[in-house]
């Protein structure tokens, strides 16, 4: 128990990531109270949600910082599983009637419709762009040169799982929105293809990291290995593989996911004309 609770604790304590993750949690919790919820939706949610929390907000940050395989699967679980686990559970309608309605009215809906937040939404929710930045913002965080800045920067690390977290969640949302097009934002076929592109450039650089010959990144042999027994090749290339095979596999667990709600409207003759 006592080194459960160890695990548990925050190696970066952050108030705002902690109020992040509650108000998202209470917004649930109070949604699915007052509209109905299928059980694995909500299980399908929590489970994102708790996985979103321990790779925020426990011990994982300290091993991530002196095993890359264990930064690997941390990035893996913030960038790809915990979010995708928490869009697959469709959470929008349960945090709208979550929300109290005086908020809704008063201040979410004029933001909604602020010039300048309806341009950047035109911009990152276009599906090309949301796909470039899904699979880019990984390649980027893996730059050696950034990396180093990263693993030496408490703010820059948290701000690099907080961008990672929120990219996916909003990758997802595109890719595994159930609607036909009109609400959703992006074509139910296109949404099958999104994250197979998505994956390749993931996949590429995971073979590159998987198969070199050489130490990439030092930084972790400098701040000292928390696993015995492992070198720092051998670390590289479990971290390279992480990202080739398992991230991967997140892909392609949406593209089916995908593929499913594609049928689904084509059985129900919803899909959109083809243009």
């Amino acid at each position: 128990m006592t080194e459960l609770l160890h695990w548990l604790r925050p190696w970066y304590p952050s108030w705002w990531l902690c109020a992040a993750l509650a108000l998202a949690a209470g917004l649930y919790l109070r949604g699915c109270r007052r509209r109905h919820t299928p059980r694995w939706r909500q299980a399908l949610f929590w489970l994102g949600w708790l996985l979103s929390w321990q790779g925020l907000q426990t011990q994982w940050d300290y091993l991530a910082e002196h095993e890359f395989f264990v930064h690997m699967i941390q990035q893996a679980t913030l960038h790809d599983f915990a979010p995708l686990l928490v869009m697959a559970a469709w959470p929008g309608p349960a945090l709208r009637a979550g929300l109290p309605a005086a908020l809704r009215q008063r201040w979410l809906l004029p933001l909604a419709r602020w010039a300048p937040l309806r341009m950047a939404a035109a911009v990152l929710l276009n599906p090309w762009v949301a796909t470039l930045v899904f699979s880019g913002i990984v390649v980027f965080w893996l730059v050696p040169l950034v990396h180093v800045g990263v693993m030496l920067n408490t703010t820059l690390y948290q701000w690099m799982n907080a961008t990672m977290i929120a990219d996916g969640l909003l990758f997802w949302w595109l890719v595994l929105d159930p609607r036909t097009s009109g609400p959703a934002h992006v074509r139910a076929g296109l949404r099958i293809f999104l994250p197979l592109l998505a994956m390749l450039p993931q996949m590429l650089i995971g073979a590159v990291l998987a198969l070199a010959a050489s130490d990439w990144y030092p930084i972790y042999s400098l701040c000292g290995r928390a696993i015995a027994g492992v070198s720092a090749l051998q670390d590289q290339q479990l971290g390279g593989l992480i990202l080739w095979i398992p991230a991967s596999a997140a892909n392609v667990v949406a593209a089916l996911v995908a593929l499913r709600n594609w049928t689904r409207l084509s059985a129900r003759k919803r899909l959109e004309p083809a243009s």
